[in-house]
């Protein structure tokens, strides 16, 4: 499933990507544990674990046992619908992270925060499209825009400056995704959009967000 995820997104953003995603995740909470050395560290069941070190990095991906569990009972490559979307977007979140890193680290480009979690907002969106257009029957993509950003939530421990970088890259993302939604209202279908899409993921932060707030864009 992760490695149709890597795959779907690759597709989409026309990426070469020479890492296996699998080859770095880690499922144990006591990797995990001893990956990250300390006992103040937020719990989530979803990390990519980044450490550089004299031009070289190093990434491993964590997933929670039991939210790989809860997809592989409901797959959402065979239905995506209101009781796997939350599940569904954490684990594309943590693909997405992990692309988005591999890919610049490839490009020796470096990548913000900010950057990693606007582009995943976005990824959690355009790869749900792309799955709802084999499931015609699904109801989720009528009300999917408003799932992923009407009101989104966030961590209750955030720290104040990782509140605002959370709520700053989802209402970023948020423009990007709705001026899609209504000048490509029929998806992929139509010419453009993923013209659009793998310009704009070749794009660094600065640019991406002066694109988004561009008076054209909106």
């Amino acid at each position: 499933m992760l490695q149709h995820f890597q795959l779907l997104l690759g597709e989409l953003y026309d990426i070469e990507q020479h890492l296996n995603v699998l080859d770095f995740l880690i499922t144990d909470n006591r990797i995990l544990a001893a990956v990250e050395k300390s006992n103040t560290v937020r719990e989530t069941e979803e990390k990519l674990l980044i450490r550089q070190n004299d031009g070289e990095l190093a990434m491993s991906l964590y997933l929670a046992p039991e939210l790989l569990e809860r997809l592989r009972t409901r797959d959402p490559r065979d239905w995506l619908g209101i009781r796997n979307f939350a599940d569904f977007c954490t684990a594309l979140e943590g693909v997405s992270h992990f692309n988005y890193m591999a890919w610049n680290a490839q490009a020796d480009k470096s990548v913000t925060l900010h950057e990693l979690e606007m582009q995943a907002e976005i990824d959690k969106y355009v790869s749900a499209l792309a799955i709802l257009a084999s499931q015609p029957d699904s109801t989720l993509r009528a009300s999917l825009y408003d799932r992923l950003f009407d009101n989104p939530q966030f961590a209750a421990d955030l720290e104040p400056g990782e509140l605002e970088r959370y709520r700053s890259a989802s209402a970023l993302a948020a423009t990007f995704c709705r001026s899609l939604s209504r000048r490509f209202p029929n998806g992929f279908r139509r010419p453009g959009m993923l013209g659009e899409l793998r310009d704009f993921y070749r794009l660094p932060q600065s640019e991406k967000v002066s694109y988004i707030r561009s008076a054209t864009f909106s």
